[in-house]
């Protein structure tokens, strides 16, 4: 089980970055993805998620309205479209899974036991 993060970079308040995991070694129709984010001295935190068969969504109370998940499960990846980011929104971005309880969306971090090794993002002005 594999989950590669890309997408991340340095941009200015108000602008968009579209991240993307990229799963390998499952079959990702049958897999909720979430992603996560962590902040210099802060926790890790739930941004979104996306459950797989019925795609439901979900997303975070910061967020909400500003970014948009979705899945292409032909090219076993999920997309995160951030827009009108915030300085607040700089951070560690992650997608991770539960193996065992594929539809968990969402869950907190313990849920989860396979996760990319994160892409950067950074707001500033």
């Amino acid at each position: 089980v594999q989950l590669i993060e890309a997408g991340g970079g340095l941009v200015q308040p108000g602008d968009s970055l579209r991240l993307s995991c990229v799963v390998s070694g499952f079959i990702l129709d049958y897999y909720a993805i979430n992603w996560f984010r962590q902040a210099p001295g802060k926790e890790r935190e739930g941004v979104s998620c996306i459950d797989s068969s019925d795609g439901r969504t979900y997303y975070a109370d910061s967020v909400k309205g500003r970014f948009t998940i979705s899945r292409d499960d032909a090219r076993n990846t999920v997309y995160l479209q951030m827009n009108s980011l915030k300085p607040e929104d700089t951070a560690v971005y992650y997608c991770a899974t539960d193996v065992v309880h594929s539809r968990r969306c969402p869950g907190v971090v313990t849920d989860f036991d396979s996760w990319g090794q994160g892409t950067q993002v950074t707001v500033s002005s």
